[in-house]
């Protein structure tokens, strides 16, 4: 098996297979280990969790998919245990209303040879930062309280502004676990992901310095998620 590597005049790049989506495993696993490792579950007021699910390209419905019961009975554990072992309903929708699923899956970035393909002001270029993914057909799970929450993160971070991501009305748009998950559960949830070209090639292209915005947004989520979702105003 070929390894990964770096390209590009500065190296840039990197150059690997399945980046779609051990990029965004790697991140977010990396993201809650220095969590951790930096004492912030000690302070947390909330669950911080990551999963990670087979079968994403072929529909999630699957007994391992992100269209199983799995993230319902989790939170339902969960609420049983904080519950003091009794079972709570009321404990458990509270639960489901103040999660937040950060459904992170690359993103398409705009290819020099063929910009047509997105909309003029929805290209996202590798190296720029994460990017927010939206479709108006709810094949992605964003909206608008959940874009800013992910904007206020990142600003908070120091990171480089969200890009966006919007599929041409005349092309078609695949979707991801976001709409699964929260259809499945109620949570909210926000699509997003590292820009790259290539997408389900043997060989596919994202940009270095997206990996480091990948894991410091995850660092800020984990560290301020709870803060910011209590700022906001209905």
């Amino acid at each position: 098996v070929q390894p990964a590597t770096l390209g590009g005049v500065r190296s840039e790049f990197l150059h690997s297979a399945r980046l779609d989506n051990l990029a965004s495993c790697f991140l977010s696993l990396r993201g809650l280990i220095d969590h951790v490792e930096d004492g912030g579950v000690e302070k947390d007021t909330d669950i911080s969790m990551i999963a990670m699910f087979d079968h994403e390209e072929v529909g999630s419905s699957s007994a391992t998919g992100a269209g199983s019961p799995i993230i319902g009975e989790a939170v339902k554990q969960i609420s049983h245990v904080l519950g003091a072992g009794s079972v709570s309903p009321i404990l458990y929708d509270r639960a489901i209303q103040s999660s937040l699923v950060l459904s992170i899956d690359q993103a398409h970035a705009v290819h020099p040879n063929y910009a047509s393909k997105h909309e003029k002001h929805h290209g996202p270029k590798m190296n720029g930062g994460m990017v927010i993914k939206r479709n108006a057909n709810q094949r992605y799970a964003t909206n608008g309280i959940t874009g800013l929450i992910v904007r206020e993160l990142a600003r908070r971070a120091g990171l480089p502004a969200v890009q966006e991501f919007v599929v041409r009305n005349d092309c078609g748009c695949g979707s991801t676990i976001g709409p699964v998950i929260s259809t499945a559960t109620g949570m909210r949830a926000i699509d997003m992901g590292c820009p790259q070209l290539s997408m389900h090639s043997i060989r596919e292209t994202m940009g270095v310095a997206d990996l480091s915005h990948g894991l410091a947004l995850f660092r800020a989520f984990f560290n301020d998620f709870s803060c910011v979702d209590s700022s906001i105003e209905d």
